[in-house]
Parts: structure tokens; C-alpha cells; sequence
């Protein structure tokens, strides 16, 4: 059983969903009439607005390659600080441990060299070359060896 007013808004659905379509056969006989002219405006529209959606794109994409460079640079620095950190801890452990073997270390290595080099040059002060109005160095006397000796350098042995 339908009531009056059941059927009033069935009556009410009708006239609407009637006029929507009366409206978009309007809208559709419109358009074939105005249809190029309408076509080449949202074409047009349409255009720019990728126009500026694109330059939005591209201005967001070299923000986002600045930052990244930058973050890039950063990150390169900071490790390469890091490298030079394990780099000196390696040295450090590296000349702990020759020290341990009882190796000398460069700073001992140098010292050596100047009391080598320092040497040398009291030699040099000492026995001046011959020819520039020195004696000439005294030789030591010849050296008297075992025959043990002998018999060792005679068959190439050095031990003696």
C-alpha cells in the first residue's frame, strides 16, 4: 500500500531526474553548436595550466637537486673527517705495537740521523780530504789473524 505521499515523491524523483536530463541534452546540443569554438578554449586552458604545473615541477625538482647536492657536499665532509679520525687511531695502534716489538719509532729514527750526521762532520773536521793541505789519516796497524781464520775465508765462509 502506497501512501499519497509516497507517490508525491516518486513524482518529485521523476521531475528531477527529467529535467537533469533535459539539461544535458541542452548542454550537449549547445556544445555541438558552440563545440569548436568551446573544444579550442578548454585546450587552451588546459594548456596553461600545464604550463604552470610543469614550471612548479621543474622549480620543486631543482630545490630538491640543491638540497641534495648540499647534503652530498655535507655528508663528504663529515666522512671524510671520520677517515682522517680512523686514520690517526690506526697510526697510534700501529706504532704502539712496533714500540712493544722494540722497533724505533720516526722520531727515534731522526734522532739517529742527526747524531749520524753530526759525526760524520766531526770526521770530516778531523781527517780533511788530502789535497786541500792536510795530512793525509794515519793507517792502523795490520791485524794479525788466527789461522782458524784463515782456513774459514779460504772456503768462502764468513762466520769466522
Amino acid at each position: 500500500m502506497t501512501t499519497p505521499e509516497d507517490d508525491k515523491s516518486a513524482d518529485r524523483i521523476k521531475d528531477s531526474a527529467q529535467q537533469i536530463w533535459l539539461a544535458g541534452l541542452g548542454a550537449f546540443a549547445k556544445m555541438q553548436q558552440e563545440g569548436s569554438k568551446a573544444f579550442e578554449a578548454l585546450v587552451k586552458d588546459g594548456a596553461g595550466v600545464q604550463k604552470k604545473t610543469q614550471q612548479a615541477a621543474e622549480e620543486t625538482l631543482a630545490q630538491a637537486q640543491a638540497r641534495m647536492a648540499s647534503f652530498a657536499s655535507d655528508f663528504g665532509s663529515k666522512a671524510a673527517g671520520g677517515w682522517g679520525k680512523l686514520e690517526n687511531i690506526f697510526e697510534e695502534r700501529v706504532a704502539r705495537a712496533l714500540q712493544k716489538l722494540g722497533m724505533p719509532s720516526a722520531e727515534d729514527h731522526a734522532a739517529l740521523q742527526a747524531r749520524v750526521d753530526a759525526l760524520e762532520e766531526q770526521l770530516r773536521r778531523r781527517n780533511p780530504p788530502v789535497g786541500e793541505g792536510a795530512r793525509p789519516p794515519r793507517k792502523s796497524p795490520a791485524r794479525k789473524t788466527s789461522a782458524a781464520g784463515k782456513i774459514g775465508r779460504r772456503r768462502g765462509d764468513d762466520s769466522a
